[in-house]
Parts: C-alpha cells; sequence; structure tokens
C-alpha cells in the first residue's frame, strides 16, 4: 500500500530535519518541577504520525496525530516551561501546542542544534500539511483509515480487514455490499486487494454522483467542460463577476490532466478540484483579507473581545494561564481582560478576585501579551483592566507595561490637540490600548499647567461595581449603589488616555456630561434590558461612545450569553468568555470570520450616523431594510468524523441545521432529516428558503449532529459565517470542531442563492 502521507507528498523528500525526526531521539519531557523525564520522540513513516514511549503500565507506547498540533513554539515560550526551567536552557527548550483542551507538550533536547531541527522539522510538516488541498487532505485521511485496518501491516486489504476500514471511515454497510465491493476490486481473485485494485476501490469509494450531475449539465460541447462551459457556469449558477481570462486561469491552476489543459478544457477531476478549493469556498475570498474601510473611528466597529482571559476554565476554582491569553490572542481577540490584585513579594498578579482559581504574574501576562498580540491581526489591542491593587503595586503595573509594552503603548493621544473623536484602527496599528480609571479629563495632558493630583480616590471598578444594583428604567437610569472607592495612582492613570472607565448613568447624562473617550461597562442584563426597552437612544449612545458588555456573575461555569442582540444594538466590545466552546461563541467566531480576522469589522452605517431611526425589534422602513431570499440546498457530506471513536461499531446518523441569527425577524432554524449509519458520503438534496429583512446584520450557522433519538444530539461540526460574506452558486462549507478547529477532511456541500427579494 502506497503511502500518501510520505514525506514526497508532503514536499519534504530528502529534508535534513524531517530524516532527523524519522530517526527520533531523546527528548527531557517536562510537566512539573519536580517531574522531568527522559522519553523516546519519533516521527512515523506516515509522516503524520508522532510516535513516543510511555512507562505507564498500560500503555507503553503512545501516539498522537501531526493533525492534532496547532503549533510549536521555540524556546521558554509556554507557562509551564518558564515556571519549571531555568532561563539558562532557553535555546534547549521548546514546545508542542495542541488545539483544542489538550495540555502542551514540554520538551527539551540534549543540544541547540537538535533542539533547532525538532522545531524547523515540526514546523515544515505543520507548514506542508497545511497547504494540501482539499482532495489531497482526503486522500490522506482516506490512507490513514486504510493503514489501521491493514492489521498485519502487509500492504493487502482482505475482506474482513476491509469491512473494519468502512467502520474506520464512518460508513456502515451491510456483508453483502461489502463483499460486491470486493469482489469489483479484486481482479485477481486473490481474496485481498492490493496495488491498482486498492486504487480502483479508492476511486469507487470517493465517487460523487452529484458532481457527475453538475458537470454533465454544463459540459455540453463534449465529454469535456470548454472554457466556454466554465465561464458559463461561473456566471450563470456561481453568479460571479467573472471574464474568459478568469476561467482560463481556473483551468490553469487545477486542471491536473495536460492534454486537456492545452485544449482549455476541465475535466471532471479538474471540476473536482476546483470546487474543494478557496474560489468554490462558501467565504468570498476577498473577505479573507481586510476589504472594509479602516479609517473611521474605533467606535464604528464592531470589535472581537473576551471576558476574565486569564481563565481556561470555570469562574471559582479553574486555571489561570498566560495561555489563555494567547489563545484568545491567536483567534484575533482585540481585547481582553486583565484582571488585577495585590500579589507575594510586591508583584500584582491576575486572577478572578474571592476565589479558588490560580493565579499568574501581570508582568508574565503582560510579557505574553506583548509576544502575541499581533501575530493573527496587526489592529490595535485594548487592555481592560479591572484594578484592585494598592497604590505601590499599581505603579508596578504601570512600570512593567511601559518597560514590557516599549513604544507600542499608546500613552498620549495621537493629536497635537485635543481630540474630539477616536482615532482609526489603521491609526492605532500595532499599539496597545489601556482601558481602565483616569484621575482627571483627557484635557489635562494639553495643559501647560500640572493638575497637581498624584493619587486620589475613584470607584470601584466596573465589573464589581455593577454587580450591586441592575436595576434600570428605559433611560437606563440607574439607582445610586453605595460603591466602594479605591486609591488610583497617578502613574496607571496616566496611560489610560481613549478608553476612560466612567459610571453609566443613563443615556441623557452620558450624551450631555461625557467625553468621547468614557466608557460604561454593561452587565448582560442590563444591557439586554436596554437593548428590548432603549434600543435606539443605545445605538445613538453608541455612535459616539465605546460600550463594553461582560457575562453576569452567575455564570460560575463561563457560560455565555447571546450577543447578537447587543450587536444589534451597535455595541462594539461584547466581551465573551473565549475558553468555553458554545453556540456564542461560535455566532462571534462567525461575526469576525471576514475583514481577514483582524478582529474588528465595520457596523453598518445605519448603525453609525446620526438621525438614524433604525430599531431592530420594530423594523420600520429605512435604508436597513433590504429584502432578500436566501434559497439553501443541503446536497451532501463528505467524511464525517466519528463521534465516539472507542466504539469501532458506532456510525452517526448525520443531519443538518441551518441557522440565521440577526435581527428578530430574521433569526429562524430549519434542519433536514437524518441519515441513518452514512459519516462518510451521506446525501440529502433538502432546499430551504429564508426571508431577510437586515442582511448586513444576519449570521449563518451551519451545524452538522448526530441524531440521537433518546438524548441530545451530539456535535459533528459547526461553521458561522456573515450572509453578506459568502458565494452563491454551489459552495464547499468547512467544518469546525466546538472549539473552533478546522477538521481537515470534512465538509457540506451545498447550493446557495442570495437574491433581491421581488
Amino acid at each position: 500500500m502506497e503511502s500518501n502521507g510520505k514525506a514526497e507528498k508532503h514536499g519534504l523528500e530528502g529534508d535534513v530535519d524531517l530524516r532527523f525526526l524519522l530517526v527520533g531521539g531523546e527528548l527531557l519531557k517536562v510537566k512539573s518541577s519536580s517531574w522531568k523525564k527522559n522519553r523516546f520522540y519519533k516521527l512515523q513513516e506516515d509522516c503524520t504520525t508522532m510516535w513516543h514511549e510511555s512507562h505507564r503500565t498500560f500503555k507503553r507506547n503512545q501516539t498522537f496525530s501531526i493533525d492534532d498540533v496547532d503549533s510549536v513554539r521555540k524556546g521558554r515560550q509556554s507557562e509551564g516551561l518558564q515556571k519549571h526551567t531555568e532561563a539558562h536552557v532557553e535555546d534547549l527548550c521548546f514546545s508542542i501546542i495542541f488545539k483544542g483542551r489538550r495540555r502542551n507538550l514540554d520538551l527539551v533536547a540534549a543540544s541547540v542544534e537538535e533542539a533547532r531541527q525538532w522545531v524547523n522539522g515540526l514546523e515544515k510538516i505543520l507548514s506542508n500539511m497545511k497547504k494540501l488541498n482539499r482532495q489531497q487532505t482526503s486522500e490522506h485521511w482516506i490512507f490513514n483509515c486504510m493503514r489501521k485496518a491493514d492489521k498485519n501491516k502487509d500492504n493487502k486489504i482482505t475482506l474482513k480487514e476491509l469491512k473494519h476500514f468502512l467502520r474506520q471511515i464512518n460508513i456502515e454497510v451491510d456483508d453483502m455490499y461489502a463483499e460486491v465491493l470486493f469482489a469489483k476490486c479484486d481482479k485477481s481473485n486473490s481474496g485481498s486487494l492490493e496495488g491498482p485494485e486498492i486504487k480502483h476501490f479508492y476511486d469507487l469509494l470517493i465517487y460523487r454522483e452529484e458532481i457527475d450531475v453538475i458537470y454533465g449539465k454544463y459540459a455540453t460541447t463534449g465529454e469535456q467542460m470548454s472554457v466556454k462551459n466554465l465561464l458559463n457556469f461561473l456566471l450563470n449558477e456561481q453568479r460571479e463577476v467573472a471574464s474568459m481570462e478568469d476561467a482560463v486561469r481556473l483551468i490553469e491552476r487545477y486542471e491536473l490532466d495536460d492534454s486537456a489543459k492545452q485544449k482549455n478544457h476541465m475535466t471532471k477531476d479538474g471540476f473536482l478540484m476546483y470546487l474543494q478549493q478557496e474560489e468554490g469556498s462558501i467565504l468570498n475570498p476577498a473577505h479573507k483579507e481586510v476589504f472594509q474601510d479602516m479609517s473611521q473611528p474605533i467606535n464604528h466597529y464592531f470589535i472581537s473581545s473576551s471576558h476574565n482571559t486569564y481563565l481556561m476554565e470555570d469562574q471559582l476554582k479553574g486555571h489561570s494561564s498566560t495561555e489563555a491569553y494567547i489563545k484568545a490572542l491567536m483567534k484575533s481577540c482585540r481585547c481582553v481582560e486583565l484582571d488585577c490584585w495585590d500579589g507575594p513579594h510586591g508583584e500584582p498578579i491576575i486572577y478572578h478576585g474571592h476565589t479558588l482559581t490560580s493565579k499568574v504574574l501581570f508582568k508574565d501576562v503582560i510579557k505574553a501579551i506583548k509576544e502575541y498580540a499581533f501575530k493573527t491581526s496587526e489592529y490595535p489591542v485594548i487592555l481592560s483592566l479591572e484594578n484592585h491593587c494598592t497604590l505601590e503595586q499599581q505603579k508596578l503595573m504601570a512600570q512593567h507595561m511601559i518597560s514590557i509594552l516599549g513604544s507600542a503603548l499608546l500613552t498620549s493621544p495621537l493629536e497635537d490637540q485635543m481630540p474630539t473623536a477616536f482615532p482609526s484602527p489603521q491609526e492605532l496599528k500595532g499599539r496597545f490600548i489601556i482601558k481602565g480609571k483616569r484621575l482627571n479629563k483627557l484635557d489635562a495632558v494639553y495643559s501647560n499647567t500640572s493638575p497637581g493630583v498624584e493619587e486620589d480616590c475613584v470607584s470601584e471598578e466596573d465589573e464589581a461595581a455593577e454587580t450591586n444594583n441592575s436595576k434600570t428604567d428605559s433611560n437606563g437610569q440607574k439607582a445610586k449603589p453605595k460603591k466602594s472607592k479605591i486609591k488610583l495612582a497617578k502613574e496607571l492613570s496616566d496611560l489610560v488616555i481613549y478608553c476612560k472607565s466612567v459610571h453609566f448613568s443613563g443615556f441623557e447624562h452620558a450624551k450631555d456630561n461625557q467625553a468621547f473617550y468614557e466608557m460604561s461597562s454593561f452587565k448582560e442584563s442590563k444591557a439586554v434590558n436596554l437593548a428590548e426597552t432603549a434600543v435606539n437612544a443605545f445605538i445613538h449612545h453608541n455612535m459616539t461612545k465605546l460600550s463594553r458588555i461582560y457575562p453576569a456573575g452567575s455564570r460560575t461555569d463561563s457560560s455565555n450569553y447571546d450577543p447578537v442582540p447587543l450587536w444589534n444594538a451597535g455595541c462594539q466590545i461584547v466581551a465573551l468568555n473565549f475558553q468555553t466552546p458554545s453556540k456564542e461563541m461560535d455566532l462571534n467566531q462567525g461575526r469576525f470570520r471576514s475583514n481577514g480576522q483582524s478582529g474588528y469589522v465595520l457596523k453598518p452605517d445605519f448603525q453609525r450616523y446620526p438621525g438614524t431611526e433604525f430599531d431592530p425589534v420594530t423594523l420600520t422602513k429605512g435604508p436597513w431594510l433590504k429584502h432578500k431570499n436566501f434559497h439553501v440546498m443541503v446536497i451532501s457530506a463528505q467524511q464525517l468524523p466519528k463521534i465516539n471513536k472507542d466504539k469501532c461499531k458506532s456510525i452517526v446518523d448525520p443531519l443538518v441545521k441551518v441557522e440565521i441569527y440577526g435581527v428578530p425577524a430574521d433569526t429562524c432554524s430549519k434542519e433536514t432529516r437524518s441519515i441513518e449509519n452514512n459519516g462518510f458520503n451521506p446525501m440529502w438534496n433538502e432546499t430551504f428558503q429564508f426571508d431577510i429583512h437586515v442582511p448586513e446584520l444576519a449570521l449563518v450557522r451551519f451545524l452538522v449532529e448526530d441524531y440521537d433519538s433518546t438524548s441530545q444530539n451530539d456535535l459533528i461540526g459547526q461553521y458561522c459565517l456573515p450572509l453578506t460574506s459568502l458565494q452563491n452558486g454551489y459552495r464547499q462549507v468547512p467544518l469546525l470542531t466546538k472549539h473552533g478547529d478546522v477538521i481537515p477532511s470534512a465538509g457540506l456541500f451545498v447550493h446557495l442563492m442570495l437574491l433581491d427579494s421581488k
């Protein structure tokens, strides 16, 4: 059986670093200061699996898939290595970071050169696997399942192994069908499949009837699709603005048959290849880059935001970690929260106060933020400080931020004179903005006379204060609670420029008394109440100010609230618990999937300009009403993962839900029937129609579930994106895990049409 995962398939044949990994070697595995043990690690011949020895009684040898690896970090760049190793071994260290919640693998090599080879080799494999097109990924996945099914490793497949393989790829077939399939391929009548017979079996397996139908409809000039046929498909089916040159370019890029390519023809294989690429994806390729105007004031954007960013788990006894900040920032989160308290030895710490959550040093968090803030997005990061520290440790907080963040830290306004509005994300590229309490107005920066205040009392930080009282009227007016005060150091106060935290006392009060840079935070219940009872006033408030929303303190399990009504009200910083997989986090990732995943999405113009009468509930006539008919045909799915991997005979019964989220009139969900015992190539061919009123605020979420008649359905995969970012026509929908990681081989095949309503 030839390996589709071998070095040549990864473009790494003969690579010295790859050869080093294939030979393997001893590494010191670090779990704690007292648990450091040598273990042998080796890349398997398939170049997709890492083997390592284990001294556990029942698990002497273990493996993990490279598919499960998110990244490799060189040096002491993980929390574990920073805590449990000394600075002098920096160049010997590296960490393997896994997707989801799996613990990092912290390792120390015997020499600097070996560490370099491990890191370089692993990074090359990861890079090349990401470059695999969808067809190669599919082949790679099917081959791995074949390899596992070949129990005696003789590169042949018996009928028994074939049945095991079919269960591996999540398809249940009766014995008779398996025997017919086997007999059709066993040309030599040897009782096993090998060489070309396995290839024939593979071709039968990946045959897609729906592609035959589409291809046959448009290949009208003969057996192959001509460039004119392809252009006709692009214009009429995909509804793209395309030219003959575009069609030629697709043939040159994706056609595998040289003789067809010379005739400017596209074969069925080339056509399938095109459909599985970026051009055939549901997400408009233009929206994978920053395409919106980034020169508007920063409050004109939705900003991807995290709550209690330091937590990896729940709010009462969960683990606090720099890793949580890294994961959020790498997902393009642009506003992170730091809950700061006095720590031992004079060093401020971050944790969820008055709980059993673990603690992490403030300076270590700032170092992690500095390192990872702009790797995914170059646009500004807001550090939302919840300050409970004494004066001395506040001064140290300011020192740490100034010394670690350096010139990237915004310490004065960008303007030479007192500004009247926020700068733009474009102007603030690569900068850190501090949100917190300030002792005086911003115009003091421009005053020649010193305010003379070195320290003073300010009200308690937002979240702690807001939990005391949450009753509001339709103006957002709140009964005056008794509020505790803390002393604020001038050094920390002076770092707050564009995001000064103030108490919210109603929309009229804010309009008459608040400067543009003075912003309020709202507990979810208060914000939802305002979004229901005074939504137009909320929208107008957010045209000149920033608003931050945070989860209720009662969400001790780190669950999330629905962000959609708050986005509908124009709120920019809708902070969610990033560590918790949930529908709400799917929606958040969907909202920020477009515009280059920059973490900033420009709000619709009817949420940005004065005079708007937009109300997402009543939907009176206005420019926001752009009626659309959204037609969705769920055609098929490919290579859905098994949910219960421990039971080899467990096969999924998939169904698909198509959900719309936006203004209340648009919110809707429809679902297909379930397909019994087929996760490999289920086919539905079911059509749905949705009436959309405000497309600019609508999100589409595709959800694939394993149907269960006796309990709640299990999630197989999901994908969410803005309605205005999808492409019409036949499209491939990638599927993500509950943690938001791509499931490499899986996907949905759909036909979409978003049309103006007549």
